[in-house]
């Protein structure tokens, strides 16, 4: 199976603090994929530099084969990656239906035009329907995006993340935040729109990382220690002492 997402020997530094220290990650393509590991690990700067907010110290990040290390992030999710972010990033002021509908624009070819009127694109409300459905959101759908709850908020996000129509998706910590039954909305959705997709996910909550990815990554001080199926990171010790503790038991 071929890589949707390859990192090799990927270093970030800031000034003299190593914070990524050569990490080397493959990800077929279609595979759900969660990185965990404590906070101050290094997760989310791995984000940033896959997603492009931070340039790489050194090594490469490919893209379906094509690197994109050295790309700016508008141009990186034009070739089919986008990611959401820890903190909840919409549009508050505008409609749920309005920030789904934007989250479209780019990739079905509407481009920085002041003659199209929104209101008569067809196709492009119509598709606009049929995500906020998938969402679960569609009983929202004229309401300002900024009195949503919290985790349909989230769900928004996710929305607006995966309406470009990327292949590789990354979620930061898709679920923190929520109650039991939030999160597993969340799971529920993010498992329904991921399909047929590459996942990418930082999680802390050990249920939706073994419940959802197909396969984790360990990341502590910068550093992959282990990668493989969940049942086997569950199992591993260097895991259970860096990190999962007893819970992994």
């Amino acid at each position: 199976m071929s890589a949707a997402l390859s990192l090799v020997d990927v270093r970030k530094n800031f000034g003299e603090t190593q914070i990524i220290r050569g990490v080397n990650l493959e990800i077929p393509m279609g595979q759900r994929h969660a990185i965990i590991g404590p906070n101050g690990a290094g997760k989310t700067t791995l984000f940033n530099l896959i997603s492009g907010r931070f340039p790489l110290t050194s090594g490469s990040i490919l893209l379906n084969g094509e690197r994109i290390d050295r790309l700016a992030p508008h141009e990186i999710n034009r070739r089919g990656l986008s990611r959401s972010f820890q903190i909840t990033s919409i549009f508050p002021k505008m409609t749920v239906f309005e920030n789904i509908r934007c989250g479209l624009l780019w990739s079905r070819g509407y481009r920085y035009s002041f003659w199209h009127l929104l209101g008569r694109q067809k196709a492009l409300n119509e598709e606009s329907e049929q995500l906020l459905e998938q969402l679960n959101l569609q009983q929202r759908r004229d309401l300002t995006a900024g009195l949503l709850s919290y985790a349909e908020q989230r769900a928004l996000e996710i929305g607006i993340t995966i309406a470009g129509g990327a292949n590789v998706i990354l979620l930061d910590e898709p679920t923190a935040g929520m109650s039991h039954s939030e999160t597993e909305y969340a799971v529920n959705l993010i498992r329904s729109v991921s399909e047929g997709k590459t996942l990418l996910m930082v999680e802390h909550d050990m249920s939706v990382v073994f419940g959802l990815a197909d396969a984790v990554s360990v990341v502590v001080y910068g550093e992959v220690i282990a990668s493989g199926p969940p049942e086997t990171i569950r199992g591993n010790k260097a895991v259970q002492e860096a990190y999962l503790g007893t819970e992994a038991a």
